[in-house]
């Protein structure tokens, strides 16, 4: 007997072009190790195409700022992560945003609290990045910050949202005084409802940043990713799980 019983779907062509409009301007993500794997992105993506560089501990800013250099020659906007936790001072946060101007013309950023426990020196959250004024004093046109539409225990450990939703209504703040433009990035949800909800919250709390939804890539069936699956939806009410191979963008405040 078969595990699971799939049934082929007919084809869904969306009224009013509603899918096709929902995903334009969609972004990748990367991380240096496997864009090394790529020979060409130019044959994957459009050209003018986000993409995001993801910055995992212990991989060091300079396979960061090459990869970012290389995506920039090919002609995509780059977006690479800024973990809070893994920089070590001010002048760690200044020397990676001037190399980033410098090699790869970079000038938007996610700013992230980071996956790891304890940090690395002085920042311990993306709100210290933004109040340190390093991106809009190097011009920053674009800054993202993460979004929790199912929460996340790691800043709640209760399960409310009290101080996700605080961390957001000082972002909202923040957007009002940068010249940067600000998003929200979700990590990927397995269900819509959720997003949903949590969007029309934040609406009804006067939080308006855009929202950039996470989703998983289009990948075949196979058995390790169900077990993947049945893995990781237990921890979609707490942190990013970096740490049991969950979620692989790390995304507290």
């Amino acid at each position: 007997m078969a595990l699971f019983n799939f049934k082929k779907r007919e084809k869904f062509t969306p009224a009013n072009g509603q899918l096709e409009a929902f995903l334009q301007g969609y972004s990748v993500e990367v991380m240096p190790r496997t864009a090394e794997k790529i020979e060409n992105f130019r044959d994957l993506l459009p050209t003018g195409t986000r993409v995001y560089i993801a910055h995992i501990e212990g991989t060091p800013i300079e396979d960061m700022v090459a990869t970012a250099a290389r995506l920039a020659r090919d002609g995509y906007p780059v977006m690479p992560h800024f973990p809070a936790r893994i920089i070590k001072d001010r002048a760690t946060l200044a020397d990676w945003i001037a190399r980033y101007q410098g090699e790869a013309g970079v000038d938007q950023a996610l700013l992230l609290a980071g996956g790891v426990t304890t940090p690395h020196g002085d920042f311990d959250s993306s709100i210290q990045l933004m109040q340190s004024g390093e991106f809009d004093r190097a011009g920053f046109k674009r800054l993202h910050v993460a979004g929790h539409p199912e929460g996340n225990r790691d800043i709640d450990p209760d399960g409310s949202m009290k101080n996700v939703e605080d961390a957001l209504r000082w972002k909202q703040k923040f957007s009002e005084t940068t010249d940067a433009k600000m998003a929200l990035a979700t990590q990927f949800a397995f269900e819509a409802k959720p997003i949903i909800q949590w969007a029309d919250n934040l609406k009804a709390a006067g939080i308006d940043l855009p929202i950039h939804i996470g989703i998983a890539g289009p990948a075949k069936l196979h058995p390790d990713q169900i077990r993947h699956r049945l893995r990781c939806r237990p921890f979609a009410q707490g942190s990013a799980e970096t740490r049991h191979g969950c979620l692989e963008t790390p995304a507290p405040l």
